[in-house]
């Protein structure tokens, strides 16, 4: 008889960020040494999408989800978004729960935020694993930056009252995030079901969303200015990083992966999937996090 999946408990750490109290809500499931796994930041990034990787981790550890602010699928307390203080929340989130954690997975844009609070907190992480680790938002990737003059008024535009929440009302439509889940985030078309397009909406919908939507599309969260700078924390002074590379990633994002596997400053395993390989394959991801 296969054994009982690990239930999930949710707690909330209030944290103070900045001077804002930022009300944090993490899943805790599995036993065993502790881990933490950071969502990617994305329009529907949330702590449920690391929940199927949790559960395949359960039995070996006991891993806690928080949400990044300004995401999740609840109401988004309103910390100005940039990444100094995406940077302040780990610190604020390290001195709550501090671990030690034998383990820290990170996906996507989470990636360089938890590789630069590594070197902040030498004594927190046993080891790194990134998952499909990014750097660039959505419009610095595909415009390129001879256009970024135009990222800082769209996203004024969508914080905008009334005609911000209209624009993103559009943007984030059901037909259009099964359309960008299909472009990159999952591999296989076929997983993206009405079900999961349903629930990403939902996460869009909640109170303040469109805020952390707008700085992440236009590049307002990037923890790096180029390639060098993404590169150039990784190296002597960290724990073990291991980069799981999806075989299906887009182009653009891959190539970033590849020049971070190229230096030779990590371990890389291949992984099937996208951008949310974590989510699509976890026993995948799961294997490759175990493997030796």
């Amino acid at each position: 008889m296969a054994s009982a999946s690990p239930s999930v408990a949710t707690r909330t750490l209030d944290l103070t960020v900045v001077g804002h109290r930022v009300a944090t809500p993490c899943a805790e499931i599995g036993e065993g040494a502790p881990a933490l796994l950071l969502p990617a930041l994305s329009s529907i990034s949330a702590r449920e999408e690391m929940l199927p990787l949790a559960r395949e981790l359960g039995g070996t550890y006991r891993c806690r989800v928080p949400d990044w602010p300004g995401f999740g699928a609840h109401p988004r307390a309103r910390l100005p978004l940039n990444p100094a203080n995406l940077h302040a929340f780990l610190d604020a989130l390290l001195a709550a729960a501090p671990g030690p954690y034998a383990l820290a997975v990170a996906a996507g844009h989470a990636a360089p935020y938890l590789v630069a609070a590594a070197r902040r907190h030498p004594s927190a992480f046993a080891r790194l694993v990134l998952v499909a680790p990014t750097w660039r938002g959505p419009l610095p990737t595909a415009l390129g930056p001879e256009r970024a003059a135009w990222f800082g008024r769209i996203r004024r535009a969508v914080e905008m009252p009334l005609l911000g929440e209209a624009l993103y009302r559009i943007n984030i439509s059901p037909p259009i995030i099964g359309r960008m889940m299909r472009a990159h985030v999952y591999a296989d078309p076929a997983h993206v079901t009405p079900a999961v397009v349903a629930a990403k909406h939902r996460i869009t919908r909640q109170s303040q969303g469109r805020f952390g939507t707008a700085a992440f599309v236009t590049g307002g969260l990037d923890p790096a200015a180029s390639r060098e700078d993404f590169l150039a924390p990784f190296g002597d002074g960290l724990p073990p990083v291991r980069v799981l590379r999806p075989d299906r990633a887009p182009r653009r994002s891959g190539a970033e992966m590849d020049a971070l596997i190229a230096t030779g400053r990590v371990t890389a395993v291949p992984v099937p999937g996208a951008l949310s390989a974590h989510e699509e394959f976890p026993g995948d991801v799961a294997a490759a996090i175990r493997a030796a």
